[in-house]
C-alpha cells in the first residue's frame, strides 16, 4: 500500500523532495557495497565487519548498513558505561562471560549519550545507532515543550509519561523529529532507531490508518536518509511488505513468541538486509525466557537473535 504525502508546511517542501529521492532505490543494492554480508548459518562462519557502507539509499549518501550477520548490543535504560561489562555486552545479565563475539554495534539512547561515548565506540571499530522515540511523546525529555496538546494521545499505557502522538500531523512533528535526528547526527550517530511506529495499530487516540502510517514512516525513513544516517523500521511487522524497501535493516521484538517472524525472512533478509531481534527473559509476564527454543530458528534464519532483559539495562545472551 501506498499513500501521497499529507500537506506540509513550507519548510517541509524542498526537504521532502531531496529524500524522497535519496530513499527512492532504497532496496536497490541489499546488503549494503558488499552484498548480502554473510550466509544462513547455525552458528559456524565469523561476523561482517560493522563498518560496511552502501548509497542504496540514493543522494549520494554512503550510509553504513549493517551486514546481514552483525553482533549487536541493545542498552537504553541508562547512559552507557563503557566500563561495564554488562553496558558493553561483553557479559550476560548474571555478569557471566560470553563465549561468542564481541558487539560491533550499540543501540542506545539519543539523549542519555554524549558525543565522547559515541567517539569512544567508534575508536573501538563499532557502529552506533541512535534510539529515538518518534510515535511517542514522552514527558520527561528536554525538549518536551516542543509539542503541542494537539499531537499528544492516550496512554502508552506499558511506559510512564509517554503517550501517542497525532503522526498525522508532520508539519508540527516534522520539525521536533528533524532536531532530534540532527542532535544524533551531531553527536556522531550513525544510524536512526525509530520507536513507536505502530501508532495506528493501538489505542492512540486518534484515528489513525494504516496510509497514515505508512506515509509516517516513510517520512521518518526520508528523514534519516536526507541527513545521512541510515534507519531500521523498529517493529510495525504487520507492515514489513510494505515498509522495508525504504529502511535499510529491521529490529524486531518477539516475532518468534508470536509466530510471525518469517515475513522478517522474506522482505528484509531475502533483500539482504539485516534483522535485529530481542525475544525477552520476563517470566513475571510470561515472555519467554529459553532461548534453546528460538536461536537454532533464528540462526538459520541469518537473524542477529539475543535473550535479553525485559528492561535492556545491560547484559545479553546473543544466539552467535
Amino acid at each position: 500500500m501506498r499513500r501521497s504525502w499529507p500537506a506540509v508546511t513550507p519548510w517541509l517542501i524542498p526537504l521532502l523532495s531531496a529524500m524522497h529521492v535519496a530513499c527512492g532505490d532504497a532496496g536497490a543494492e541489499p546488503g549494503g557495497a558488499d552484498g548480502a554480508g554473510g550466509d544462513a548459518r547455525g552458528g559456524s562462519s565469523s561476523p561482517a565487519p560493522a563498518a560496511s557502507s552502501s548509497t542504496a539509499a540514493g543522494g549520494g549518501s554512503d550510509l553504513w548498513i549493517p551486514a546481514l550477520d552483525t553482533p549487536w548490543h541493545w542498552q537504553i535504560d541508562h547512559p552507557l558505561d563503557l566500563d561495564d561489562p554488562k553496558d558493553m555486552g561483553l557479559v550476560d545479565p548474571t555478569g557471566a562471560p560470553l563465549d561468542l563475539p564481541p558487539p560491533v554495534v550499540y543501540d542506545i539512547d539519543w539523549e542519555f549519550t554524549p558525543a565522547e561515548t559515541v567517539a569512544a565506540l567508534h575508536a573501538r571499530g563499532a557502529k552506533v545507532i541512535c534510539y529515538v522515540d518518534v510515535g511517542a511523546f514522552e514527558d520527561y525529555r528536554s525538549d518536551a515543550d516542543d509539542f503541542p496538546e494537539s499531537v499528544k494521545g492516550n496512554p502508552d499505557y506499558h511506559w510512564e509519561g509517554s503517550f501517542w502522538l497525532d503522526i498525522r500531523q508532520i508539519d508540527v512533528l516534522g520539525p521536533i523529529m528533524q532536531a532530534r535526528f540532527q542532535t544524533c547526527k551531531d553527536k556522531g550517530f550513525d544510524a536512526i532507531e525509530p520507536d513507536e511506529v505502530d501508532g495506528y495499530a493501538n489505542d492512540s487516540g486518534f484515528p489513525l490508518t494504516y496510509e497514515d502510517q505508512i506515509a509516517y514512516n516513510r517520512f521518518i525513513a526520508d528523514l534519516a536518509h536526507g541527513m545521512g544516517m541510515s534507519v531500521g523500521l523498529k517493529g510495525d511487522i504487520d507492515q514489513a511488505e510494505d515498509l522495508w524497501p525504504y529502511f535499510d535493516w529491521t529490529l524486531n521484538e518477539q516475532c518468534f513468541e508470536f509466530e510471525e517472524c518469517e515475513i522478517l525472512v522474506d522482505t528484509f533478509v531475502a533483500n539482504g538486509k539485516a534483522v535485529f531481534h530481542v525475544e525477552y527473559d520476563d517470566p513475571f509476564s510470561g515472555h519467554m525466557t529459553d532461548r534453546s527454543l528460538f536461536c537454532e530458528q533464528t540462526n538459520a534464519w541469518n537473524f542477529n537473535s539475543m535473550e535479553m532483559p525485559l528492561d535492556l539495562d545491560g547484559g545479553r545472551w546473543p544466539c552467535r
